[in-house]
């Protein structure tokens, strides 16, 4: 099967939707692996029940950007997708501004989300990909 960053694209689009139309514990509790885990900026790791259940009640995002897309071909079905994104609140505050990994794998003919993790940006100067 062959890659395509375009493809990865789409899927972490799809998921930043579903993070501000409210749907994101349906969308990442179908995305990821039964041991996916996600390692946030927080410092927190959680399994994919946990990211289900902390999106019941998180604040909807209003709006989102991805930048600098990036993949790695990991192994057989493997990719990792690596981009900066940074995205804004609907009850508004500052920008939340991170580096971002996920690591997809090909099962029953769909991307599963094993991992992923957010890296906070401190300011504009330093992130550079």
């Amino acid at each position: 099967m062959d890659f395509d960053v375009a493809d990865l694209l789409r899927v972490e689009t799809a998921g930043w939707q579903s993070l501000c139309d409210g749907t994101g514990g349906d969308f990442y509790g179908s995305l990821m692996t039964d041991d996916g885990l996600m390692v946030l900026a927080d410092g927190s790791v959680l399994d994919r029940d946990g990211v289900v259940a902390s999106l019941a009640d998180a604040p909807a995002w209003s709006a989102y950007e991805i930048t600098h897309e990036r993949m790695v071909d990991v192994g057989s079905d493997v990719v990792a997708f690596v981009y900066r994104a940074r995205a804004f609140r609907a009850s508004g505050g500052p920008p939340f501004d991170a580096l971002m990994s996920s690591v997809y794998t090909w099962r029953g003919g769909r991307w599963r989300l094993a991992l992923y993790q957010q890296t906070p940006v401190p300011d504009e100067e330093s992130a550079e990909l």
